[in-house]
């Protein structure tokens, strides 16, 4: 498995049956690929869908029927078309079961930096700050490391997403848990050893107990 697979594979365990679910654009929206059979969700999109499917077959494409990010998706028996101002209801009103969103940073107080990428012209945060301050739990599925340099890091340099806690971090080489006391190292990869996943990261990591291995859906 490539990093974004393990990422995404790892995550779709995180998913409970009978939940409502925002997949951000990128590698969180892989997830749905690896839900397992009995679990059975519905996803919502910002744009104002709830219960979204699969990418098309080439040349099924609705232009109607896209997810946040302009992608083109189908939609599940039961699903729902809704206006934006209902579908931000739902999030800022706390009844998002769970968010995956992409991160940039995520600091040691388990903040998130996700929307403003450096040297780049970017439309804007969409809803991130909404997602990260409304939804119950907040997952952040993202790379260890980029071009070598930690992206967990003792404070975010870039602009904070929102100011809260999120729930959880799943990169390709571990499971983090941000908690009061701080980032407790709660599972790592097979190829992978503490010492690795200390060394990628320079937020200080919490190892109070011998970690467990990472699953894969």
């Amino acid at each position: 498995m490539n990093p974004k697979e393990r990422i995404a594979r790892r995550v779709a365990l995180e998913v409970k049956p009978g939940s409502l679910v925002n997949l951000g654009i990128g590698l969180p929206s892989m997830v749905a690929n690896y839900l397992p059979e009995q679990v059975d969700v519905f996803f919502q999109a910002e744009n104002g869908v709830i219960g979204l499917g699969a990418r098309p077959p080439e040349g099924m494409e609705d232009p109607n029927l896209t997810d946040a990010g302009g992608g083109f998706v189908t939609a599940v028996p039961g699903a729902a078309s809704i206006d934006s101002a209902m579908s931000f209801g739902i999030i800022r009103g706390g009844h998002l079961d769970m968010t995956v969103l992409g991160g940039l940073q995520v600091d040691e107080r388990g903040y998130l930096a996700n929307w403003m990428v450096p040297g780049k012209m970017v439309p804007g945060m969409g809803g991130a700050m909404d997602l990260v301050a409304g939804a119950k739990r907040v997952v952040v599925a993202m790379v260890h490391t980029a071009k070598g340099t930690p992206k967990i890091v003792p404070e975010c340099e870039l602009p904070l997403t929102a100011v809260r806690r999120v729930s959880l971090i799943v990169t390709e080489m571990a499971v983090i848990e941000p908690t009061e006391e701080g980032l407790v190292l709660r599972e790592v990869a097979s190829d992978s050893s503490v010492d690795d996943v200390i060394a990628a990261t320079s937020a200080k990591l919490i190892v109070d107990e011998p970690p467990l291995e990472m699953k894969f859906a």
